[in-house]
Formats: C-alpha cells, sequence, structure tokens
C-alpha cells in the first residue's frame, strides 16, 4: 500500500507539480525603477567627446558618450522602488566635453511602465521609461534604433 503512494507523489514532486496544480519557480534576477537614456556614442563624434546629463526630478546621472566602437551607451538614472505607476519630468543636457558648449537640450514627461523581470507574480516589481538621446532630436523613443554603424 505504501509504495502505491509514494509512486505518485514521488512523480509529482520531480516534475514540478503540486496537487494544486504547476509550481513556477520565480528567477533571482534584480531591478530597479529607474529612466534611461541609450545612444549610439559614434553619434556624438567619439571617443568621450561629449558628457551626457540625464535628470528625473531633481536625481542627475551624468558620464561621457563613450567610445564610437561601442554599439551604444546607456545612462540610467534610479527611481524609489514604490513610485508607481506616475509621470515624472525628464532633462537631458549634452554638452561638448572641450568646450562645455551645450550640444543638445530636451525636457519632457516619461510615463512609467511596470516591468517583471521575475514574471508576474515574482518580486521585484519595477517602474521604467527609456528614451534615446538623439544628437539632433534630444530625448527620443529607442524603437527602432540600430545598435550598429
Amino acid at each position: 500500500m505504501r509504495r502505491v503512494l509514494l509512486a505518485p507523489l514521488l512523480a509529482v514532486s520531480l516534475t514540478g507539480c503540486s496537487l494544486l496544480g504547476r509550481i513556477t519557480p520565480c528567477t533571482e534576477a534584480d531591478a530597479d525603477s529607474q529612466v534611461s537614456a541609450v545612444w549610439r556614442p559614434a553619434d556624438f563624434g567619439g571617443r568621450d567627446a561629449v558628457r551626457i546629463r540625464l535628470c528625473v526630478d531633481d536625481t542627475c546621472e551624468e558620464r561621457t558618450s563613450g567610445s564610437p566602437d561601442d554599439p551604444f551607451a546607456s545612462l540610467p538614472v534610479r527611481l524609489p522602488d514604490d513610485i508607481g505607476a506616475s509621470t515624472v519630468p525628464v532633462r537631458l543636457t549634452v554638452t561638448s566635453a572641450k568646450s562645455g558648449d551645450t550640444v543638445v537640450e530636451d525636457s519632457t514627461r516619461a510615463k512609467l511602465h511596470e516591468q517583471h523581470p521575475n514574471g508576474t507574480s515574482c518580486p521585484p516589481t519595477t517602474w521604467t521609461a527609456t528614451f534615446r538621446a538623439h544628437p539632433d532630436k534630444g530625448l527620443t523613443s529607442p524603437e527602432g534604433m540600430k545598435l550598429q554603424g
């Protein structure tokens, strides 16, 4: 009698099923709520030719444009994890590393989108928006952005 009961329970446990349905393990990828800008460094004229500054509300991050050999670069500004589905002001300023002159200046509002990097029923829940830093147009959609020249 015991063998009859143990065999089905062993089969259920090895296949990842429970009596209530399938058990879905969560991955453990970490992620932050953030607004990001992405760009092709070659679009801004070469190695560290410009400084890119991205601000969300009063929080700013800054970095150089990067090597033109890199297919793309990015700059995230971290947000509070509990920010929710809000809309936040975003400012982009691109300045020449050599002269300090402003090359691109733009601002917009970002509608944050809910993300679940480990699956919908697994933590964390993050809120994100991504823009392309374009050398002529400022903040644009990254959709369709070619990552190679």
